[in-house]
């Protein structure tokens, strides 16, 4: 059942629970992730960053759809960490069912008005619509974009963000980083920021950098109103740590010999993350 972003996280925030929203880089990968999420009935987001797009090749993208047209469980194909207002112009043409723009680094002005002509634009072909205010750190060079040092949400801001823009829903900084983090950074959500922005605002909220918070503090991000969890550093590393493994076989040589042992690991890590979203058997709700 393809979808929109909107359709899914609407459900999601009324029930309380949040939708992964897993990066996916290969086909393989791809297809792990749908085989998980319909064992384990839960809602998806196939979140694909602009780097991840140019690996792919756009044309990709109608294959990615079809599959998810046949699927068990509601799937969006979300275009995630869009920079500019034609990369989301690229998104509706190739057949992603949502966008985020991200114009974090901007100036907050700029910010409303790119994402408000983006959301305006989406909007009008039937697309949903993600924005982010605040901004997410950046631990490695093989991390998405973030900045060096964390702006956290301000929830005046927030409110003034959504009502200026009409975001279907918002990504918030509260402490977390793209990439994975080094033993000389702790991990650490500021829980009170996000219960006051939820107060605040109705809309689903967002948490970037998911990979490697401490599975209690993402629990209660849950229960506090985050109602999609970007991963993408976790299952990656799953998937590849076993791909190096494999490969110290030097004989092997086939996809289907080398392939499927990483698809497992990288599917048991999923599985993990949809238990502690609360986002199991939840696709009976659509």
């Amino acid at each position: 059942m393809l979808t929109t972003g909107k359709a899914i996280l609407d459900v999601a925030n009324e029930k309380s629970f949040a939708v992964p929203a897993f990066n996916i880089s290969d086909y393989a990968m791809f297809n792990g992730i749908v085989d998980i999420s319909e064992e384990k009935s839960a809602p998806l987001f196939i979140g694909i960053h602009p780097d991840e797009v140019r690996h792919l090749g756009v044309d990709a993208i109608a294959a990615i759809t079809q599959r998810a047209h046949r699927s068990s469980v509601p799937i969006a194909i979300h275009w995630d960490h869009g920079a500019t207002y034609e990369e989301m112009l690229t998104a509706i043409q190739v057949g992603f069912t949502s966008v985020m723009i991200d114009a974090s680094l901007k100036s907050f002005e700029e910010n409303v008005a790119i994402s408000k002509k983006v959301a305006e634009t989406a909007h009008a072909v039937g697309l949903s619509v993600e924005a982010e205010l605040g901004t997410i750190g950046k631990t490695d060079n093989e991390a998405e974009d973030g900045s060096d040092a964390i702006i956290y949400t301000d929830p005046l801001d927030a409110v003034t963000f959504v009502q200026a823009t009409g975001v279907d829903s918002l990504a918030v900084a509260i402490g977390t980083y793209h990439g994975l983090y080094p033993k000389t950074l702790k991990p650490e959500l500021k829980l009170d920021l996000l219960k006051e922005i939820k107060d605040r605002l109705q809309i689903p909220l967002v948490l970037h950098g998911g990979s490697g918070n401490p599975d209690d503090e993402i629990a209660l991000s849950v229960k506090l109103g985050i109602n999609k969890i970007n991963i993408s550093s976790d299952i990656k590393v799953a998937y590849h740590a076993k791909m190096r493994e494999v490969l110290a076989d030097s004989g092997l040589r086939e996809p289907l010999s080398i392939q499927p042992p990483c698809i497992e690991a990288m599917k048991a890590v999923a599985a993990h993350k949809i238990d502690l979203f609360e986002a199991t058997g939840k696709a009976s709700l659509y």
